[in-house]
């Protein structure tokens, strides 16, 4: 089955207070994104990238494939007014039959082994969302107020959310709605279940400047424990 991996890093540096997007920003000295990008060329050697990014950083991407990777794996896609469009944009790119990754780029943290488990879900039921159920107590707003649920049903959603291109495809067709927070619940829209997979508590999402000295610490264990 060929392989796809949408990767979506149109993200701004706002909340990390930089002028540079995080995608962009250095880790053990080399850019976030490479992290990302490694990641899924190592785990299937016939998988091609799609790289959605900002217009304005287009050159800073290809410098970065150009410096790291073979650039015949990767393609770049400018990236759309919302994440929607960003990753309608890049399916676009796509006409076979696949299995389709979409993955946030500043989770530069995913492993091979979520990436394998996530395909392997996606083949047998067509989509494969990871997760994590909540260690928090976890409280709804309400009319009268706000109420405690039950935290054990609650799921954290995380990427890389993978999909058989039968069912990404055509649900990207539909008209964009505000409630599209993912590409899970474009499908859902679109009228079908999605199934979920266990997450990973090390795939997080850069977003505040804690979140890379975190990612620092945790590259620096696996690198060690390579060693």
């Amino acid at each position: 089955m060929q392989k796809y991996a949408v990767i979506v890093a149109g993200g701004s540096g706002k909340r990390m207070n930089s002028a540079l997007p995080k995608q962009f920003m250095m880790l053990r000295d080399k850019p976030v994104l490479y992290y990302t990008l490694q990641t899924f060329l190592e785990s299937y050697p016939d998988l091609q990238i799609i790289l959605v990014l900002p217009l304005e950083y287009i050159d800073l991407g290809k410098e970065i494939i150009d410096g790291y990777f073979d650039s015949s794996r990767i393609r770049i896609v400018t990236g759309g007014d919302s994440r929607f469009h960003s990753v309608k944009n890049g399916l676009a790119l796509i006409e076979d039959e696949s299995i389709i990754f979409v993955h946030d780029g500043v989770r530069c943290l995913v492993t091979p082994q979520l990436i394998h488990r996530c395909y392997m879900q996606a083949l047998e039921t067509g989509s494969a969302i990871p997760t994590l159920i909540s260690k928090d107590s976890v409280r709804v707003e309400t009319e009268e107020g706000n109420e405690p649920i039950d935290r054990n049903k609650v799921h954290l959603v995380q990427t890389p959310q993978t999909f058989h291109s039968k069912l990404l495809l055509p649900a990207f067709q539909i008209d964009f709605k505000e409630r599209f927070t993912d590409e899970a619940t474009v499908v859902e829209a679109f009228g079908l279940k999605v199934s979920l997979v266990e997450g990973e508590e090390t795939n997080i999402k850069l977003t505040r400047p804690v979140d890379m000295f975190l990612a620092e610490r945790i590259l620096e264990e696996r690198a060690t424990a390579v060693v």
